[in-house]
């Protein structure tokens, strides 16, 4: 609110526009988190580095050690097709688990016992403003953790274990925002359709199958194999799994492993962006208004 002087006389004070008090509003939300973000710092790390870290120490490095075969197969050449596949995987994979956990465990305490949430929403914006900020700090740090992993996938191998990397640059950039957005509003569905005290059972019911059936270890097109009467059943089951296409969009970026078309892949990352984020402010709503 600010005053003017008009021929001496103070006039009527002049309030900001809704718009400009919601942008306020939005940025110190944001500001908010990204402060709560830098003082765990450290905690938020070893969250994003632990999983990768194992899945590439065990598989491309400890495997090739003791002589496990891993890859199918196929000596030094299926180990390092192995590697290809897997640094993809684990890129995206984590992404994934921050986008969950950055947006739906948060929710999950401020629906529940702590009721923060009644203080956001009292914020002078639209609520639905509110849930997409949720959206927004969850991509930031899924951004970071992208950045975070790629060097341990790509760099920790056991000797004469290399992945084949080839970075198509102008995929990865529009990628990884995508993915950080979509995985972050799948994280707002999550968050505001589990009830606080289920919110245990969504990791073995919800994100275990997205992890096994998202192409992690594996390609999509390698999946034609399996097949009842002719029919790929596997390969067209996965396809309801978000996770496979950010796996694939990244085989695509970072490798010259075969992949699902870019033209399939782009379109449904937009569109499971759309359908997430807006099933996630629908239920965002309902949760604050109800």
């Amino acid at each position: 609110m600010t005053t003017t002087i008009i021929e001496g006389k103070k006039s009527s004070p002049a309030l900001r526009s809704a718009a400009a008090a919601s942008r306020t509003a939005f940025s110190a939300l944001l500001l908010r988190d990204l402060t709560v973000l830098k003082k765990g710092l450290g905690i938020f790390i070893l969250r994003t580095l632990i999983q990768p870290f194992l899945l590439v120490f065990v598989f491309l490095y400890v495997f090739p050690k003791i002589g496990q075969g891993i890859g199918g197969g196929g000596g030094a050449s299926g180990e390092s097709s192995f590697a290809t596949v897997l640094v993809a995987g684990v890129v995206a994979l984590s992404i994934m688990f921050q986008g969950i956990q950055a947006v739906a465990l948060p929710l999950a305490n401020e629906f529940g016992y702590t009721k923060e949430i009644e203080d956001r929403v009292l914020a002078p914006l639209p609520v639905s403003l509110v849930a997409i900020g949720k959206v927004v700090a969850g991509s930031i740090q899924g951004l970071i953790s992208a950045l975070i992993v790629f060097p341990i996938a790509a760099v920790i191998h056991a000797p004469g274990v290399h992945p084949n990397l080839t970075v198509h640059w102008p995929v990865l950039l529009t990628l990884i925002p995508l993915s950080c957005i979509m995985t972050s509003s799948l994280g707002l569905f999550l968050g505001t359709r589990i009830s606080p005290r289920e919110i245990g059972l969504m990791f073995g019911f919800i994100v275990l199958p997205i992890t096994f059936l998202g192409g992690t270890y594996y390609t999509w097109t390698t999946l034609s194999a399996i097949k009842i009467g002719g029919f790929s059943w596997l390969q067209t089951l996965v396809c309801i799994n978000p996770l496979i296409y950010v796996t694939e969009g990244f085989r695509a970026a970072l490798t010259t492993a075969t992949h699902m078309q870019l033209y399939i892949i782009y379109p449904v990352l937009i569109g499971l962006c759309a359908l997430f984020l807006w099933l996630g402010i629908k239920g965002f709503n309902k949760r604050v208004l109800s």
